[in-house]
């Protein structure tokens, strides 16, 4: 059994009393963590039989995308949110109990009710060390595990992984993390609550097709997060957690996911998003061709004639890519929708940082911080008060914004339970 909260370690096949981990932290890896990506080791191999489908990126995305990587965004200094407010004061109704059908496929799939077995999955790296380090993930790992307890999780069936241990099983190395996640969907059932956080450096690279030549990602990149040995066994795309931490699990069990790391809108790879008027999203590549000619157009005005070719470049590419990205979400849909009840709530869109702040003197994740702050100020929140409270809380101060993901289609004001 793997280890819940410092109770038990594994080792060889036995359960032993873990003792207390003395005093320091774990050695961090050979070398800080680049800020490039350059030099990154490849994953060693694909995963175990299971996940043979999945093919490991051919190397990390190319141009602008490179620079996202590194330390998280600075808040910014545009004045305090009003922490104040108690947010969420509605009346929202339970989820349905029957199963759930939609579409011309026909898909069925059900909401959990939340009233059977809890577990949670903890992943905080600090990259301790490092000169990318960062500073708030670990207390966001320890923050969520307080609030998770005061609602019902014990902690013998918490399992964290940060990298100020010295318990080699307690480290978040990419392989630790996997096998966690195994611990994690192990025998679910539905109407079992399972929750995974993760705060920590995320970044992209670019999607690969599979076996049939098709793509799933409507801009063109996977995202991926950085385990603390990333350098030598590389990151964890999201096909692969999507693969292990919904594919697997049954109808009416609920995954609740939080991600505190740039690039992370879609982390899960979950086919439906939503805005915050609680509407399904598209692919946004006509906006992105919008801000193209915009480029083209005041460049041709100030006299600018490279940045104005590099506009109208902007803009053909996206009417070129719409297509593809049309074509990526649908079999995004197709290929992603899932029978389990899985949200995802992360802390930025795919192509925005999120920020490592400080709140309160503490060192923290501004997303772990936001959804924290809601829902012990005011646990009766609907998905869509949620997202709009977590967003009210960040806007003051930071550019990112929060999104919601699910494997299926949500009534976003059902109530927000876990």
């Amino acid at each position: 059994m793997f280890p819940g909260s410092g109770r038990y370690t594994y080792s060889g096949g036995q359960q032993q009393q873990q003792q207390q981990p003395p005093q320091g932290y774990y050695a961090p890896p050979q070398g800080p963590p680049p800020g490039q990506y350059n030099n990154y080791g490849p994953p060693s191999g694909p995963p175990p039989g299971q996940y043979g489908n999945y093919r490991p990126p051919s190397g990390p995305p190319p141009g602008q995308q490179q620079q996202n990587y590194g330390s998280r965004a600075q808040p910014g200094m545009n004045g305090e949110p009003d922490y104040g407010h108690q947010y969420g004061s509605g009346s929202y109704s339970q989820p349905p109990t029957n199963q759930q059908s939609f579409g011309v496929e026909n898909y069925n799939y059900q909401y959990s009710m939340c009233n059977g077995r809890k577990k949670a999955l903890l992943v905080g790296i600090n990259y301790l060390g490092s000169q990318n380090q960062l500073n708030g993930c670990i207390n966001d790992v320890n923050n969520v595990e307080r609030f998770l307890v005061s609602h019902g999780f014990s902690e013998d069936n918490i399992v964290k992984l940060t990298d100020d241990q010295r318990t080699q099983r307690a480290i978040p190395t990419r392989q630790n993390i996997l096998d966690a996640i195994q611990w994690l969907v192990k025998d679910a059932r539905p109407n079992d609550s399972l929750f995974f956080h993760y705060s920590g450096h995320g970044g992209q690279t670019e999607d690969q097709p599979d076996q049939y030549g098709n793509y799933d990602e409507d801009d063109g990149y996977d995202e991926v997060i950085y385990p603390l040995d990333f350098q030598t066994n590389g990151f964890i795309i999201d096909d692969l957690l999507h693969d292990m931490l919904v594919k697997t699990l049954p109808p009416g069990c609920r995954l609740t996911a939080l991600f505190d790391s740039c690039h992370s809108g879609s982390a899960l790879d979950l086919p439906y998003m939503y805005s915050t008027k609680g509407v399904l999203k598209e692919p946004n590549v006509m906006a992105e061709a919008g801000q193209g000619l915009l480029q083209a157009g005041m460049s041709y005005i100030s006299g600018n004639r490279i940045d104005m070719v590099k506009g109208l470049g902007s803009a053909v590419k996206s009417f070129m890519n719409k297509g593809r990205a049309s074509k990526a979400n649908e079999y995004s849909k197709q290929t992603k929708t899932a029978p389990c009840d899985a949200i995802s709530f992360s802390g930025c869109k795919d192509n925005q940082t999120s920020a490592d702040a400080k709140e309160g003197g503490q060192s923290t994740g501004a997303m772990s911080y936001a959804f924290l702050t809601v829902m012990n100020q005011n646990p009766n929140q609907s998905y869509l008060s949620l997202l709009q409270n977590m967003r009210q809380i960040l806007q003051s101060k930071y550019s990112q914004k929060p999104q919601l993901t699910s494997s299926h289609p949500i009534d976003c004001n059902l109530q927000f339970i876990f």
